[in-house]
């Protein structure tokens, strides 16, 4: 069922042991590739105690199970060892990735996605996967703008504790806005007209792009030569980059090699941020995504319309109708 990560740098798993050992009670069968919760703390062992059947290889599990949980989307070549009778269960991001769509036409699996997987006005696999990416890209950011990695040498916040930034937040809906002005007097939040956007662009230390329309490309709202307004040394990390990112500059990058400089601005693209840290983001998405794959297991699919809705591609049709509209 969970194949091992081939994603440069991505160390987590799909499901940690206890979230196994639930499936297995329902009388599940469970097979994993050998070493694939390693890196997340998980050795072998702590599987296949549980019932857990390990497989030598990728080849191995994708010939003999059904249901693929996997964290990323298929790479390298795992879009070739997928089947019409596969079903296929993690962050796919296929409106930004043309040539995976179409190698999972080819194949015709059933892809559900978790980051259209929406239920009750929210997406509980995607979101909690989004909170650590944004607590990384402060992180990450704060460290980019020191001297010896490229940045502008400064200190985020200045020198009191607890950061202390000057803080802008740009939202459409009143009660986010509401809420962020919520978090203390330095945070300024904003509708996002452009004039309002190019001012604090020019002015930012770090830029930190989030934008997200389930199934669809996201739309760019901050421009070239909007990137091209900040101080040189000023850092930019696009959370958005996996669906094709908001800030017009991004590429998309890997842990191994993750920035890059445009007009002097250091950019931060990598598409898997939370596999940085395998271990926390693991627990917590195999929390998320539990419930959802009982319920797969179950053979409940076509029944249930959160997770039919989820559904990217299937036997060779591109079924998500914001994705067909895209691509159609």
């Amino acid at each position: 069922m969970r194949p091992k990560e081939t994603k440069p740098l991505e160390a987590r798993v799909g499901l940690v042991p206890e979230a196994c050992a639930e499936l297995a009670r329902a009388g599940h069968e469970l097979f994993l590739e050998a070493g694939a919760g390693v890196a997340s703390g998980y050795p072998d062992e702590s599987y296949t105690q549980l019932g857990v059947t390990l497989l030598p290889d990728a080849e191995a599990l994708y010939g003999q199970t059904e249901i693929i949980v996997k964290v990323k989307e298929p790479f390298a070549g795992e879009p070739e060892m997928l089947r019409r009778d596969h079903l296929l269960f993690c962050f796919l991001h296929l409106a930004a990735n043309s040539q995976l769509t179409h190698q999972l036409l080819e194949s015709g699996v059933t892809a559900v996605a978790f980051e259209t997987l929406a239920d009750r006005g929210g997406l509980p696999v995607l979101a909690p996967m989004s909170d650590i990416a944004g607590r990384l890209a402060v992180q990450i950011g704060t460290g980019l703008l020191h001297q010896p990695a490229g940045g502008k040498g400064i200190l985020l916040g200045g020198l009191p504790a607890a950061m202390g930034a000057e803080v802008t937040v740009f939202d459409r809906q009143r009660e986010r806005m509401a809420a962020m002005r919520a978090v203390g007097d330095n945070v300024t939040a904003l509708y996002p007209y452009s004039t309002s956007i190019s001012a604090a662009v020019a002015g930012a230390d770090l830029l930190i792009g989030a934008v997200l329309i389930p199934g669809a490309k996201a739309p760019h709202l901050v421009s070239k030569a909007q990137v091209a307004s900040m101080q040189a040394g000023s850092v930019v990390i696009d959370i958005s980059v996996d669906q094709g990112g908001c800030i017009e500059t991004t590429r998309p990058t890997t842990y191994e090699s993750p920035t890059f400089m445009v007009d002097g601005i250091i950019h931060f693209g990598v598409t898997n941020m939370p596999g940085a840290v395998p271990r926390s983001a693991s627990q917590t998405l195999s929390a998320a995504l539990l419930p959802y794959l009982q319920r797969l297991a179950a053979g409940k699919l076509v029944e249930d319309e959160v997770l039919s809705s989820a559904v990217n591609v299937s036997g060779g049709k591109i079924v998500h109708p914001v994705l067909r509209d895209q691509y159609l």
